[in-house]
């Protein structure tokens, strides 16, 4: 077997999204004074969380825009209706503080360090193309990738098997020859192995679960070389287009 491509997945592999996310909103509800009004800090996040997964499952199942989906997520935490400009300024309030708060995993770009001179590099995300890419420029990283894959160009989500067979046609590599890596064992791992892409699920929790036949699990990223190198194998990378 040998990979000739890593798809990267953004959100809680490369980008602590959790973390970011957490800190932002709870940054942004204090400043609107809403912590105590949905019943402390947790029941508030929880709630955060629950309007989150709600609206962007309804993105990513094409109901709506990525624009559509961030308004929704402020009408529904606050369960209260607004206009889209009041929509837009309250969930903007939220992004100024989430975006202070991004940062990379400290093992993120020692792994994309080690994996340039091996193979070629890309992502498939589930989140808008303009999205992905804004945060990866800020982010330092964008230039490490040759392709920017997302949901809303390609027409489909992951764990869709059209998702990766996208992705794996825009890189012109069959999917045997593409490891995916991510942190959602059904949307990354599963996905990409019945896509047939060589599956990684990156693991960071300290339990070690087990992971089902045909997904390799990772514990952090910087086994993802190794196992590159011992496991798997690696081709010539072609130059980045």
């Amino acid at each position: 077997m040998t990979v000739h491509a890593v798809l990267w997945d953004v959100d809680d592999t490369l980008f602590d999204y959790t973390g970011s996310d957490r800190t932002g909103a709870l940054r942004h509800l204090e400043a609107e004074g809403l912590v105590d009004a949905y019943g402390g800090t947790e029941p508030a996040l929880a709630r955060w969380r629950a309007a989150m997964e709600t609206e962007f499952a309804r993105f990513l199942a094409g109901e709506v825009g990525f624009l559509d989906h961030r308004r929704a997520r402020a009408r529904t935490f606050l369960g209260t209706e607004l206009s889209d400009d009041e929509a837009d300024a309250w969930f903007g309030r939220y992004v100024a503080h989430y975006e202070a708060a991004w940062t990379l995993f400290p093992d993120s770009g020692p792994a994309l360090d080690a994996l340039a001179p091996l193979v070629r590099q890309a992502v498939l995300s589930n989140s808008s193309t303009a999205n992905q890419e804004r945060k990866l420029t800020t982010l330092g990283i964008r230039e490490r990738f040759e392709a920017v894959l997302c949901a809303d160009d390609l027409g489909y989500a992951k764990p869709a098997p059209e998702a990766f067979l996208a992705a794996c046609a825009a890189l012109a590599l069959p999917p045997s020859e593409v490891l995916y890596v991510g942190d959602n064992l059904d949307v990354d791992g599963r996905g990409a192995r019945d896509a047939g892409l060589v599956a990684v699920w990156l693991d960071r929790t300290a339990g070690g679960a087990q992971s089902p036949p045909g997904v390799r699990r990772i514990g952090g990223l910087a086994e993802l070389p190794e196992l590159l190198r011992g496991v798997i194998g690696f081709g010539a990378p072609s130059a980045i287009r």
